[in-house]
């Protein structure tokens, strides 16, 4: 069962930032956002230097789901965590999350997943990793593996805000209302009845470098960076951590540091995590 320690092992291995071309379509950051959700397969899988069907063997031995735009995750490793893939072109960045609101964790039971996403395997509740890359010219110039858990809040967090604004919408007077999973879906807008509003809600949040930018600065003079928190209650969980500190003895860019770091429910607590960070 592959992990993130074993993620960040092949990344440390393969020492490369180069993307793959994607010619598909005219959209040229959609290509690149194939490009390093390829590249995060990779990454998890251990398959940079395989190709064809040995690949995708590979790829699907390390995952249960592939998904795709328009449902959370982008992926769940089989039998281990979900994963979030999120691509911006500027450093500063926020991450477009669009319908979706932030995940704390990711439920089985949520009506944003797919049916495909809820019968991959036997599971209830996964922890989720959000893969974020700052994307130049097709390079990958910094990449960052943050936990749900020490990212977002809670999901009643944000249940509470939608839940409000939809209640809200739902009751002005004298409108007709269709089911909708939205926030609202307004029908026979005009005389004619012929015309529907659709009330959507667009989330975003700040970049994980900006988020946890009072532990980790970016130095841009890198080629390539990257950066990883794991608190220590989930670093006990994984079995290979001995492994990745084992490399860090040999691998002088590779470092593990011991950070302290704020609940995303009470910044006023804070947990003890590991920060791991590499460039070259």
């Amino acid at each position: 069962m592959s992990n993130i320690i074993d993620a960040i092992i092949n990344l440390v291995n393969y020492k490369s930032n180069s993307l793959l071309e994607n010619t598909a379509g005219n959209n040229r950051a959609n290509n690149s956002g194939d490009g390093l959700e390829e590249y995060v397969k990779d990454l998890f899988a251990g398959t940079f230097n395989i190709d064809g069907a040995q690949r995708l063997e590979k790829i699907s031995n390390t995952f249960s789901y592939l998904g795709n735009n328009s449902n959370p995750p982008d992926a769940m490793l089989r039998g281990g965590d979900a994963i979030e893939v999120k691509k911006i072109e500027s450093p500063n960045s926020a991450l477009a999350l669009n319908s979706s609101y932030p995940k704390n964790k990711l439920f089985a039971s949520s009506q944003m997943i797919s049916q495909a996403c809820q019968k991959a395997e036997q599971w209830d509740c996964k922890d989720i990793m959000y893969v974020v890359g700052f994307v130049q010219s097709n390079q990958l110039k910094q990449l960052s593996i943050v936990y749900g858990m020490d990212y977002c809040a809670d999901e009643s967090c944000y249940l509470r805000i939608k839940n409000t604004i939809k209640e809200s919408v739902e009751s002005i007077p004298s409108i007709e209302f269709a089911e909708s999973r939205e926030l609202g879906h307004i029908n026979k807008v005009d005389p004619l009845g012929i015309t529907y509003m659709r009330v959507r809600g667009m989330w975003g949040i700040e970049n994980p470098w900006k988020v946890f930018s009072y532990v980790y600065q970016r130095n841009s003079n890198n080629h390539f960076s990257f950066m990883c928190i794991i608190n220590n209650e989930k670093w006990a969980t994984l079995g290979n951590t001995s492994s990745l500190e084992n490399l860090a003895v040999t691998e002088r860019a590779l470092t593990i540091s011991n950070i302290r770091i704020k609940d995303p429910n009470n910044p006023a607590n804070l947990r003890d995590a590991k920060l791991i960070s590499f460039s070259f």
